[in-house]
């Protein structure tokens, strides 16, 4: 098959206004969750955190602040984009809500959810994340995306970075991925 620039191009065009057509003709309760709907998925996604990383309890009790992405949509086909709706928690508690967006471009067709978690070890680094006009990973400040070996706890790693993040689908934990350019804004709920 013999594809030209052209015929990508439109293909592409058609794809993506094929994805805002149909984002723009869900209900509003399906395109944003209310801050207890959201709180539900915190909860869930915090309890499979816990479930697939080891240690991860505590190493979260022990965090200033723990940013929590249960499902992050991702889509495209040329173009893509993400977003996802979180929470951010602090002493166990949610203080604000967030959301994260990402475009891309590049060879990708289809999409994808994930859950993401980022885990502040640092108050200076929180604060910071806290009082930012929308927060962008790789500009605003970086996150770590930790690996480490099957089996090991992660409370026994020596992370020295004030951010770290950690990112799942629906196989466990993903490694080699990066979050720089995502940006992170404070939504109403």
């Amino acid at each position: 098959m013999n594809l030209t620039l052209k015929s990508v191009s439109t293909f592409s065009v058609s794809i993506l206004f094929l994805l805002l057509s149909i984002g723009l003709t869900l209900p509003q309760e399906a395109r944003s969750a209310s801050a207890k709907e959201i709180d539900i998925r915190v909860n869930a996604a915090l309890k499979r955190f816990e479930k697939d990383v080891q240690g991860g309890k505590e190493f979260l009790e022990n965090a200033d602040g723990v940013l929590v992405f249960p499902k992050v949509i991702k889509a495209g086909a040329i173009v893509g984009g993400e977003y996802g709706e979180g929470a951010l928690r602090v002493k166990g508690k949610t203080k604000e809500y967030y959301s994260t967006a990402a475009a891309s471009l590049g060879f990708q067709l289809g999409a994808q959810s994930k859950s993401l978690v980022l885990v502040f070890l640092s108050n200076k680094a929180l604060s910071e994340f806290r009082h930012s006009d929308g927060w962008k990973a790789g500009v605003d400040g970086s996150v770590a995306v930790i690996k480490w070996g099957a089996g090991k706890d992660i409370n026994t790693i020596d992370i020295k970075d004030p951010i770290v993040g950690f990112v799942f689908n629906n196989k466990g934990l993903m490694y080699n991925l990066t979050l720089e350019g995502s940006k992170f804004s404070k939504i109403d709920r």
